[in-house]
């Protein structure tokens, strides 16, 4: 599932591919963008914000520039081949964007909330969203500030509201409470150190910029890259007890209920 780190990594595939280029085609296959055609615009940067991930490009006349906007959510994805090569094996009905230069084809694929706006008005799309743990306007003390605005609010809801930090997912935000030993529904207002459970998810989303492979052990081997994250009825790797998963809010939770005990 794609988290604050897939994005920033897939941003910079992006960006790699297609930053100076010239767009030779463009193919929008969303009602809304069906009559757009960007064909002859220069493409300046790809960036991420979040879990958000913003195409900028210079219009045809050299005039105006405009922002791409799409959201990865769970199965969104992008991906980049070389002009001429065969596209891997996903279904055509899937494809919701297509981007051609000289050299390369982008194909975004389930894809969620595009849209394409002045990019002076990036933030009517992504102002929403809190200091982006990834991005240079990373603030933890706004963060903390965001989070303790929710008193009430399980911490790990609260972290995976992107208007607090923008970047946390199912997988981080388990992994987080367990390496910080807080039990998943304890209200934001009881847990003892928010900068510290913050300044954790910070270092851990950092370790795998750059990287696919998603680690929080500092083991890249399957089956070994994570403590409790889909782990539901494996041994806790600290103190052997099995690890439990439940629904909370709209996702699942997954925790050790002896290194992340429930309050008395």
């Amino acid at each position: 599932m794609p988290e604050g780190d897939t994005v920033w990594n897939t941003a910079r595939v992006l960006h790699r591919a297609l930053a100076g280029c010239r767009l030779t085609a463009s193919d929008f296959r969303v009602p809304r963008l069906a009559t757009v055609d960007l064909t002859g615009a220069t493409v300046l940067e790809s960036v991420s914000r979040g879990k958000h991930l913003l195409l900028r490009l210079l219009e045809p006349d050299g005039e105006g520039r405009v922002s791409l906007h799409s959201h990865l959510r769970m199965d969104g994805a992008w991906r980049v081949y070389e002009a001429g090569a065969r596209w891997a094996s996903h279904p055509a009905h899937l494809i919701r964007v297509v981007l051609r230069t000289h050299d390369h084809v982008a194909v975004g694929h389930h894809l969620h909330d595009l849209a394409l706006v002045p990019t002076g008005q990036e933030e009517t799309l992504v102002g929403h969203l809190g200091p982006d743990l990834l991005g240079p306007d990373w603030d933890e003390d706004e963060a903390v500030r965001r989070l303790a605005a929710h008193p009430d609010t399980s911490i790990a809801e609260a972290l995976l509201d992107q208007s607090n930090l923008a970047g946390i997912g199912n997988l981080y935000k388990s992994e987080v409470l367990y390496l910080r030993g807080v039990w998943p529904w304890t209200p934001v207002r009881k847990v003892a150190n928010l900068g510290a459970v913050v300044g954790l998810a910070k270092k851990l989303l950092h370790a795998n910029q750059g990287r696919w492979t998603q680690s929080t052990t500092g083991s890249l081997r399957r089956g070994q890259t994570t403590y409790v994250y889909n782990r539901r009825t494996q041994p806790c790797r600290r103190c052997g007890t099995l690890i439990e998963e439940a629904e909370q809010g709209e996702r699942i939770t997954f925790w050790c209920p002896v290194c992340q005990p429930a309050p008395a």
